[in-house]
């Protein structure tokens, strides 16, 4: 049958020769996965025929399918096919023991079983199978009770090592919150911490941590967002101590760090390890929307308590703060929370204490640490100097890692602060933190929809909004950074009442803004980005399609004169294209300034006015005003209304429901 089958195939050599040298080349290629294919297939059907047992642990195994079983599945990342089948999420080729084990879980079990009874050196890792793949043979173990005798347990050094290293008692889910500075971090990151068998409050920043990221291997902005988006970067799991991510998040990117102790049994946990072990040299390819650092730690724990249904729940996107709302919703999975402010919050809380007098003089030692001699500052109390000195050193060591530049000359500062303040035999006054950021659990869903009616000019409409994520300056503040604005991916469609037309009014492909009140202490600039079409009226166009870029830096500052208030200001350059403008483009520089206001818990206004100059393209100005409010009904459902004004007496107003989702 083989050398009938071969002839019928070798009828083709006259097509093959004669084709274009890319069929040749991809029918070359197709024949060499067959060969590799078939010999690894023969290679297994020899080790079967030549080991009697592994003949029947194959066949229980086929009997007990447990190919099909979840945990297999989880194990190896599959993930059902639309047209069926399955598919590995894993990307890399170390990872499998079958040449079709990517797609194929029966054949990678065989394959897993056949390698257990060799010592020779497998995956990138290159351990024998029982080792580089740990979780693997301990759940077939226990699924057909191998014979030690016949299929001898081997002794894993490196495994056994590495896990008393860690000396694991329980996990601990970590959430740093939104860093706006960075691309990659504006959304949130998690990690899972490894906390110890006798481990106190004070040695767990000791512990270490389990975290998922990308390989970055380029210093191009425009490259760095491109492979991010379409997974051109390698993602790997990584084992690092706590202590360094604390750094790294709280004390230098100034993020808040929320601790959820997790409810993991030992056995469990152990199970958890085992596979991270697995995959400690293997990788995904990253995509930052969708298998990013959140999407894979939910498949650690699913591998711990396979009850839990945690990844198939993103299918589009994964936002960090989404999947912290997801284990937090699992029955009995989430025990103690505990926040952890970075130094920031912790300088701003702190400062609240000072009066007037110490405040000026915490900013004068910051600058000048011999003013300790100073009369104003020798009258305070000896408690009140040790609290001054605390906060100063505080701050300059936050201005140590914000400010590189200048870094040797804050951290000479904090020596002379931190000297006078060891001759004062005072304690620390303990303080309590409250973050300005709550959990992000207790936030509204980032995914939003909206169904309004309003209207422009002499007609009515009504209007459909839909949006991916995730927060704008208006929706509910609970649970997300204050002040911080990121719309990705929204819609909105409106169905004009007098033309009885419907048409796409405005699409946002992404809309930032970061507004970072300044005081005397910080002084982080604000600034927007923005890409989107939209609708414009013009004298020409009643309703024309424009495509706008906007970007812009500037300053905020806050008050308290109502209940709490943001003033803004941006200098900007705006560029429009679209058929409304003659040329079809116009660009140039211009100016906003703006009020954001906390009416009340559930009440905000945003009040916007802008005036723009294009000198390129059509030379023309522009002056909008927009005002917007939002009452928040519940935590999911929210009342708007915005009004904006353009030049050309392009006049809309509309009132909207929104429900998060």
């Amino acid at each position: 049958m083989m050398t009938q089958g071969l002839r019928s195939e070798c009828r083709g050599p006259s097509f093959f020769f004669h084709s274009s040298p890319a069929l040749r080349t991809f029918l070359g290629l197709a024949l060499g996965l067959l060969a590799v294919v078939t010999v690894a297939r023969s290679a297994t059907a020899a080790e079967t025929t030549a080991n009697p047992y592994l003949t029947e642990v194959i066949h229980r195994s086929a009997q007990a399918k447990l190919a099909e079983e979840r945990y297999w599945h989880l194990l190896l990342h599959y993930r059902r096919n639309a047209w069926g089948g399955f598919t590995s999420e894993v990307d890399d080729p170390g990872f499998f023991l079958a040449p079709t084990g990517k797609t194929d879980p029966q054949a990678e079990l065989e394959a897993a079983l056949a390698r257990f009874f060799s010592s020779e050196l497998v995956g990138r890792s290159r351990q024998p199978a029982q080792c580089a793949f740990i979780a693997r043979y301990h759940w077939l173990k226990s699924k057909l009770s191998f014979d030690d005798s016949r299929l001898p347990p081997q002794r894993c050094a490196r495994f056994e090592a590495w896990l008393a290293e860690l000396n694991p008692q329980s996990v601990t889910f970590i959430f740093p919150s939104a860093f706006m500075n960075n691309p990659a971090s504006m959304f949130g990151h998690t990690l899972l911490r490894i906390d110890q068998q006798g481990q106190t409050e004070q040695t767990r920043i000791l512990a270490y941590t389990i975290n998922y990221a990308a390989e970055v291997t380029t210093e191009n902005d425009f490259a760095y967002a491109f492979m991010g988006v379409t997974g051109g970067f390698k993602g790997y799991f990584s084992t690092i101590p706590y202590y360094l991510k604390v750094q790294e998040y709280r004390d230098i990117e100034n993020r808040d760090i929320w601790e959820y102790r997790l409810n993991l049994t030992k056995a469990q946990v152990h199970r958890m390890l085992m596979h991270a072990w697995e995959l400690g040299n293997a990788y995904f390819d990253y995509y930052f929307f969708k298998e990013n650092c959140a999407y894979h730690l939910l498949s650690l724990l699913e591998v711990a308590d396979p009850k839990l249904h945690l990844t198939d729940r993103f299918v589009f996107w994964t936002i960090p703060a989404d999947t912290v709302r997801l284990v937090t919703q699992q029955p009995d999975l989430v025990g103690e929370i505990v926040y952890r402010p970075s130094r920031s919050t912790q300088i701003r809380r702190r400062r609240v204490g000072l009066s007037k007098v110490e405040e000026q003089l915490m900013s004068e030692l910051s600058h000048d640490p011999t003013l300790v001699n100073s009369e104003k500052f020798t009258r305070l109390s000896p408690e009140r100097q040790a609290f001054v000195l605390d906060l100063t050193s505080d701050y300059l060591r936050y201005r140590t890692v914000t400010d590189e530049r200048n870094a040797d000359t804050y951290r000479n500062r904090n020596r002379s602060v931190l000297a006078s303040r060891s001759t004062l035999r005072v304690k620390p006054l303990e303080m309590s933190i409250e973050p300005f950021t709550h959990q992000p659990e207790r936030g509204h869903r980032t995914s939003r929809i909206g169904l309004g009616g309003g209207w422009r000019e002499d007609e009515w409409f009504e209007e459909l909004t839909l949006r991916a994520g995730y927060h704008d300056l208006l929706d509910p503040e609970l649970g997300y950074t204050p002040d911080a604005h990121i719309e990705l991916l929204a819609l909105s469609l409106r169905h004009y009442e007098k033309r009885g037309q419907t048409r796409v009014e405005r699409f946002t492909l992404a809309d930032i803004v970061s507004l970072s009140p300044m005081d005397s202490l910080f002084r982080s600039p604000s600034w927007k980005v923005r890409a989107r079409m939209e609708t414009v009226r013009r004298k020409h166009c009643r309703l024309c399609s424009n495509g706008n870029v906007n970007g812009g830096i500037g300053v905020a500052m806050e008050s308290q004169l109502l209940r709490r208030e943001v003033y803004f200001a941006f200098g900007e350059i705006e560029a429009n294209v679209g058929g409304a403008f003659k040329r079809d483009h116009r660009i140039g520089p211009g100016a906003s300034v703006g009020l954001l206001a906390d009416l009340t818990d559930r009440w905000k206004i945003l009040l916007s006015t802008s005036y723009l100059h294009f000198p390129l393209g059509e030379i023309s100005d522009d002056f909008r005003i927009s005002f917007g409010q939002r009452y928040t009904l519940q935590q999911n459902l929210a009342l708007r209304f915005e009004f904006n004004h353009r030049r050309d007496d392009d006049t809309d107003a509309v009132l909207a429901v929104q429900a998060f989702f």
